[in-house]
């Protein structure tokens, strides 16, 4: 396993350039510096492979002192990249994890400068969490994800290691857009936001990549009309944010939202499949949230029939019956999870990672982990023209065109064969329903 992930390390260091800098902490039972804050020049890169190269695998797992040197080297920083991140990597139970009575608080193993609650509303920089194999604390490094605003992946099978690095580093050398702030205002005196699905953004949008897109579900109480009213206003939308190249504050007015108000409505009124999909979508991945609370409290039972209802009502849903692309997936990832909570013994060994890893990446609407290894088959499929649109789209979930990207170099690099370029290069957006 160790060897794998130096392999990875060493994409990841091939992969940065000469405006990139990186630094190599190990910990196990200690936590150590191997390498200072390093520009990647060939010089750099060589410096840091060799660091990389020294790591043994020996003592406990002291996932605390990992972090608190980490956040001491960039709070130590003279030089500053608009883009910082970490990326965390264990195979291992943290035997170190605080605990109060019984109960173990995985936050305490978080230093505060890492989450908003630590920097007046900004964090040092996300924490992206690999867990690997079926021994390592997914409840550890979910949570420190979580908490921090970064992705926890499962890798599971050491076959996509490499590739899961690669997906990552992708999107993190394509970041575009940072602080990005959404204002909702309501335009008439009658309208009421009742509730927003964002997931595990709460006010604003750390970071986005290239070609990525976020999706916010509005619930808003729409008042009565009046005698003499043909349209209601009723919300304003605007947002913010900081470009990366050039560091500048950018204000966007978005386009106000306005319903129609006929003398006649129509019977049957068509329903926005671009909203119902991405309700469809939250409602399972509130309901894959639930799965896991029930299996961690013993109930397996319960965690499979809450996977199993959710995975009919999507089957079932407007857009799932045609056959929509996301739908299927979903159904699809229902039916492995449930798979995954049956039991005790397969819930402990793969299952709560599973489920924690798909919390994560919905939560954030953000690729995790890597894109199956029958994807390269598909892909080669569609490249001759035998492969249907809605297939293409089932393994493109969150996935943007640098992830992919990266992933074929990282195929190429084992010699095996590379994922053919996206078939779309959709453009960057942020939407809200």
């Amino acid at each position: 396993m160790l060897a794998l992930v130096k392999k990875a390390m060493g994409f990841v260091i091939d992969n940065l350039g000469p405006a990139d800098r990186l630094c190599v902490v190990s910990f196990s039972s200690d936590a150590n510096r191997r390498t200072r804050f390093i520009r990647m020049s060939e010089g750099g890169k060589a410096t840091a492979k060799r660091a990389v190269e020294s790591l043994v695998a020996n003592g406990c797992t002291n996932l605390g002192k990992g972090l608190r040197v980490a956040a001491r080297v960039l709070a130590g920083r003279r030089h500053k990249n608009a883009v910082s991140s970490v990326i965390l990597l264990s195979d291992g139970q943290d035997t170190f994890v605080p605990r109060r009575g019984n109960i173990v608080n995985y936050m305490d193993l978080v230093p505060s400068t890492f989450t908003c609650a630590g920097t007046g509303g900004g964090r040092l920089a996300p924490i992206h969490t690999f867990g690997f194999g079926t021994d390592h604390d997914a409840a550890a490094m979910h949570t420190i994800a979580e908490a921090t605003g970064g992705t926890f992946s499962f890798i599971e099978n050491q076959a996509v290691i490499l590739d899961s690095f690669a997906q990552c580093i992708g999107g993190l050398l394509s970041v575009t857009v940072q602080e990005a702030r959404i204002a909702v205002k309501c335009s008439h005196r009658g309208v009421r936001v009742q509730e927003i699905k964002s997931g595990r953004y709460e006010n604003r949008v750390d970071e986005l990549y290239a070609d990525e897109e976020r999706r916010f579900l509005l619930f808003v109480n729409v008042p009565t009309a009046e005698a003499t009213e043909g349209a209601t206003e009723m919300i304003k939308l605007s947002y913010t944010y900081r470009d990366t190249v050039t560091g500048r504050a950018i204000d966007v007015a978005g386009e106000d939202t306005i319903v129609q108000r006929p003398e006649q409505v129509a019977d049957h009124q068509e329903v926005s499949m671009e909203v119902e999909r991405e309700r469809v979508r939250v409602e399972a991945t509130e309901d894959i949230a639930a799965a896991r609370v029930a299996a961690d409290s013993g109930d397996h039972a319960e965690a499979a029939r809450t996977l199993e209802r959710r995975r009919q009502v999507v089957k079932e849903s407007a857009p799932g019956r045609p056959g929509d692309p996301i739908c299927e997936a979903l159904v699809e990832k229902l039916s492995d999870l449930q798979n995954e909570v049956a039991d005790a013994p397969r819930y402990e060994h793969t299952g709560r990672a599973c489920l924690l890893a798909g919390i994560s990446s919905h939560g954030l609407q953000r690729a995790s982990g890597t894109m199956p290894i029958r994807k390269v088959g598909l892909l080669a499929a569609e490249r001759t023209g035998r492969l249907k649109g809605r297939e293409r789209d089932r393994e493109r979930l969150y996935a943007t065109p640098a992830m992919e990207i990266m992933v074929s170099m990282s195929r190429k690099s084992r010699n095996e064969k590379p994922v053919p370029p996206p078939y779309q290069q959709p453009e960057k957006k942020m939407k809200q329903h």
